[in-house]
């Protein structure tokens, strides 16, 4: 077995613990319906694909027979259908009514009247003990049973293989003994990093919004990143995890977005120019990635209100990986367990 390194520390005033793929929470919706924000905060240009996502809809299992159709229905073996996109609503209920009439169940999906908020969601999955639920798609995880009072440890394994990543990721919660164990979902991540967070903390969560108004400029990459620092006269940045980069730091947020989009614009007009570009205002994921970026285990935290919110990078980069949750004879949550590799 791999060597176990401490991580840092959550704490979890709500006792809802959401695990979620930490570079997407800018679109994390609060108590607000997804569908009031901008799906090209998804990255996503398509209008095509752009009206497919505005237009989502959700849906919950309803009839006599909910229980057995919902988690038969192997497209998505929940009571709860969240982030259909518009093109394929009609489809997708429509394989629902032919799944429940092959097992003759009395049982459909009905439709929300607006798309659910994602603290919603999340407390759907926690207090009804569900596999996971969905942000714009990608899968996410929710538990109940932390400590609202005390802040608990996050640790990881390192692996056996060659590579020597994190095989898993521990949420410790008590040191009872482990009576059973349940599958509670996966956590889908695109952005290589894990979030650790408070349910209602991330209600709060600034993503890209400076919290003080400022904004850093950094780039990197040889030969091209060291002329155009010189070109524009960007200053080496010093802090640790921005060694051989350049550009400048604490600019009023639009004069550090005019010079991101004219170190974008020269980068781009010449395809030898290879150098990678971060735009990054002082917000709440500015402040933990800072301490990423600076960290031997590439983690770092943000206090929001009374909770302490854990990022932690997979060292594998994307994937989507199964949760689990130890439970003691009594049936409170002893550890919560994040599998990133079988090495």
């Amino acid at each position: 077995m791999g060597e176990i390194v401490f991580l840092g520390e959550i704490s979890c005033p709500s006792g809802e613990l959401v695990i979620v793929d930490g570079g997407t929470l800018g679109m994390w919706s609060g108590r607000r319906s997804p569908g009031e924000l901008d799906p090209r905060g998804l990255g996503i240009d398509d209008p095509q694909l752009i009206a497919d996502i505005s237009g989502s809809v959700d849906y919950v299992v309803v009839g006599p027979d909910a229980g057995n159709a919902a988690a038969s229905f192997a497209r998505r073996p929940t009571p709860y259908h969240y982030d259909i996109p518009a093109s394929r609503a009609a489809e997708w209920a429509d394989q629902f009514a032919q799944h429940c009439h092959a097992h003759g169940w009395n049982a459909s999906v009905q439709t929300e009247a607006v798309q659910v908020p994602h603290r919603e969601r999340a407390h759907r999955c926690a207090v009804e003990r569900l596999a996971g639920f969905r942000v714009f798609g990608l899968p996410a995880v929710a538990i109940d049973g932390l400590p609202t009072t005390a802040a608990v440890r996050v640790e990881a394994r390192r692996s056996d293989g060659p590579w020597h990543g994190w095989s898993e990721m521990t949420v410790r919660v008590r040191d009872t003994p482990v009576a059973a164990t349940t599958d509670v979902g996966s956590v889908g991540v695109d952005a290589a990093r894990l979030a650790f967070a408070d349910a209602d903390a991330l209600t709060h969560w600034h993503h890209d919004e400076p919290l003080d108004g400022l904004a850093d400029v950094a780039f990197w990459g040889g030969t091209a990143a060291a002329t155009a620092a010189a070109e524009f006269s960007a200053d080496r940045l010093t802090k640790a995890g921005d060694e051989g980069s350049y550009g400048w730091t604490n600019l009023p947020i639009r004069s550090a977005l005019q010079r991101a989009r004219t170190i974008e614009v020269w980068k781009n007009a010449e395809p030898s120019r290879r150098m990678a570009l971060d735009f990054r205002p002082h917000s709440h994921h500015w402040q933990v990635m800072q301490q990423v970026r600076a960290s031997d285990n590439e983690t770092g935290s943000v206090t929001i209100g009374d909770a302490q919110i854990l990022f932690a990078m997979t060292s594998w980069g994307d994937g989507v990986f199964p949760v689990h949750a130890d439970r003691d004879a009594a049936g409170d949550l002893v550890s919560l367990r994040v599998t990133l590799t079988e090495q």
